[in-house]
């Protein structure tokens, strides 16, 4: 049984009492997208899926964040498709937040569980099933990976949160840490997603103001985090998307830890437009 929190969106309709203000929020920086909209009226449908619908978190656009898009799937008993990607330049990460899914990765099948990662690579052949008697959600990250003469693609591999150790950012006792399940110095990979985790209390504690692009859902906790110019309250569920260079930092509230997963962009070159042929 998984040692680590979850959350995973309920779907459903909000009452007609219900009041409209809320967390919610999109300006040129960052989106807020607090776990009160995820509501059944917003779900998407995608082909060659069955029983299955999707939140739509992130998706590139321009001037905005470009680099990825991100989702939850939900899949019901019995669901899922045989041709999940339809697109062979796209990568993915799968992260499992609660049921259980039977995902085929070049003809050897997973049985992933909550705290379950996949990496798939462009081009991979894969497919999913969810074969349990329940509903299974998890987080399906994609991005267009950037090809580079002399690297090779990386191999498509599957592993779970609860098997790889955290790392302990330098000077805070691991009150800040990160799970990593790729190695930063593996110059194949040109994306990130790990899980960052903070103990009641710790801080980011300075602005952070780079050139990754970034998505944080919130799996467990709340925390104060800056965005931009503001301080915003987050909490399990919400989801956070940032484009590059948008000032962040973060105080945890308590009682128990505050955990996100974390996509950012790296390992390669800024690409060019518009300029001048020679």
């Amino acid at each position: 049984m998984s040692k680590n929190s979850y959350y995973a969106p309920v779907g459903g309709l909000p009452p007609q009492t219900q009041l409209l203000t809320d967390r919610a929020m999109f300006t040129d920086a960052y989106a807020v997208i607090p776990k009160g909209t995820f509501s059944d009226i917003v779900t998407s449908f995608l082909p060659f899926w069955t029983g299955a619908r999707f939140w739509v978190l992130s998706r590139p656009l321009s001037g905005f964040a470009e680099t990825f898009s991100q989702y939850i799937a939900d899949i019901q008993p019995g669901g899922g498709s045989d041709r999940p990607e339809l697109d062979k330049t796209a990568e993915a990460v799968l992260f499992v937040v609660t049921g259980t899914i039977d995902v085929t990765i070049e003809g050897q099948t997973h049985v992933m569980t909550e705290g379950g990662y996949a990496f798939l690579p462009p081009g991979c052949n894969w497919t999913i099933k969810n074969n349990s008697q329940a509903s299974a959600k998890f987080h399906w990250i994609r991005k267009a990976y950037e090809y580079v003469d002399g690297l090779d693609v990386p191999e498509a591999f599957v592993t779970n949160e609860n098997d790889v150790a955290p790392t302990g950012m330098a000077g805070t006792d691991g009150k800040w840490a990160t799970t990593r399940f790729v190695d930063m110095a593996d110059m194949r990979h040109d994306m990130h997603v790990t899980v960052v985790t903070f103990q009641p209390g710790a801080v980011i504690p300075f602005a952070e103001t780079h050139v990754m692009e970034h998505g944080l859902y919130v799996l467990e906790g709340k925390a104060v985090y800056r965005l931009n110019q503001d301080w915003v309250e987050v909490e399990a569920g919400d989801y956070m998307w940032l484009r590059a260079f948008c000032p962040q930092a973060c105080y945890a509230g308590g009682p128990g830890p505050f955990r996100y997963l974390l996509y950012k962009d790296v390992n390669r070159h800024m690409r060019f437009s518009g300029g001048l042929a020679r």
